[in-house]
């Protein structure tokens, strides 16, 4: 008996022996979270005081702008071209094809109090209804005012009160480096600011336009961006969104906008007569580079040479002739063709105009009366 309480006791030491070891290096025990009566400490954690301004923030400038930039709801019937061309179906429908409405959708902005909207016109054209909505919920119908495609600026105007209007800056004052916000309604998913900066200025030969002067930005743009607001770091406007370069149909990087230097006195043009007056001499114009300056010998390296004249036109009743060079017009020197189309456009339909051109080099000069530009002309 006493030999078996001898070992009892030793197990009992040992046991204890080992389980104060293990206790000693687990170190002490953290109380369970279940483990009844048992408070969690809370953790520690840090918080900026509420309405506490971030450093460096270009809020004020989304918070000016932001309101006076609306979406724009088009909606157009067309008849599909498989109705009107398949034998099949006009054997059944005969004209009665059946239609299909065709919806698209926008960004614009509010430059007046009196309802006037400047957007793309690639926006609006052939469009059949027209619907606005304000950043404050508002919805309205709109009407054409009037068109630019040579731009593509449109005006619309809707019949509400109490609108919120844009300040437009001075686009002629950015330059490259620039910050910018672009504003608009990307894809339809609602109103969204995106930063970037002005990556180039006075952007030509991009074929997009016949008139082309574009603030070239890093901002995105995407599909419904069109018509949009490029404000500067002050909220105000200088450049409406008109285009991307883009293979996948997404932002790269990449967007083009109209100055707001160009988008005025289109939108003042519209609102006055409807449409934009420009001059019209009708000739075709080709740039002079060093090869062609080489190859032909050429002693003008400035100017643009007259590829083509239209016949019984202006230029033609003037005596200007195809192989011409084009030094200046009223001594405004002419750099290249899409300077010499800017300058051509500021004419005034009726009035004389002096062209001074480079013929077998000789210098000569014409006076030509300009015409007013029709829609589609060849310059």
């Amino acid at each position: 008996m006493r030999t078996l309480w001898l070992l009892f006791a030793q197990v009992v030491t040992a046991g204890l022996a080992i389980y104060m070891v293990v206790a000693a290096v687990r170190g002490p025990r953290e109380p369970s979270r279940l483990q009844s009566g048992t408070v969690e400490r809370p953790a520690a954690i840090l918080q900026a005081p509420a309405g506490a301004t971030p450093a460096f923030s270009y809020r004020e400038a989304a918070a000016r702008a932001m309101p006076a930039v609306v979406n724009i709801l088009t909606s157009k019937v067309v008849r599909p071209r498989r109705f009107l061309e398949d034998p099949f179906f006009r054997r059944f429908f005969g004209d009665r094809v059946p239609e299909e409405e065709q919806q698209s959708l926008g960004s614009g902005v509010i430059v007046s109090p009196d309802g006037y909207i400047l957007t793309n016109n690639h926006v609006v054209e052939a469009a059949d209804d027209i619907q606005v909505i304000l950043a404050d919920g508002r919805k309205a119908g709109a009407k054409i005012v009037g068109t630019d495609p040579e731009t593509d600026l449109a005006v619309i105007r809707v019949a509400l009160r109490d609108l919120p209007v844009i300040v437009l800056g001075h686009s002629d004052e950015a330059r490259v480096g620039d910050v910018v916000l672009a504003i608009g309604n990307p894809f339809g998913v609602g109103q969204t600011v995106t930063m970037g900066i002005i990556s180039a200025l006075g952007r030509k030969n991009l074929h997009i336009n016949p008139f082309e002067n574009f603030i070239q930005t890093d901002a995105a743009i995407n599909f419904g961006n069109s018509g949009g607001a490029l404000i500067d770091t002050g909220g105000n406007l200088i450049g409406i969104n008109s285009a991307i370069y883009s293979q996948s149909g997404g932002s790269v990087g990449i967007g083009f906008a109209i100055p707001t230097s160009t988008a005025k006195s289109v939108m003042e043009a519209i609102i006055k007569t409807g449409y934009v007056v420009r001059g019209w001499i009708g000739i075709e114009s080709q740039d002079i580079t060093p090869e062609l300056a080489e190859n032909f010998g050429l002693a003008a390296r400035s100017g643009v040479i007259i590829a083509g004249v239209v016949r019984n036109g202006p230029a033609d009743r003037a005596g200007l002739r195809p192989g011409d060079i084009l030094l200046s017009i009223n001594q405004q020197p002419v750099a290249d063709t899409a300077g010499m189309l800017t300058q051509i456009a500021a004419l005034s339909p009726g009035t004389a105009a002096t062209m001074t051109v480079l013929r077998k080099n000789q210098r000569a000069q014409l006076s030509v009366q300009v015409a007013l530009r029709p829609r589609s002309p060849t310059e």
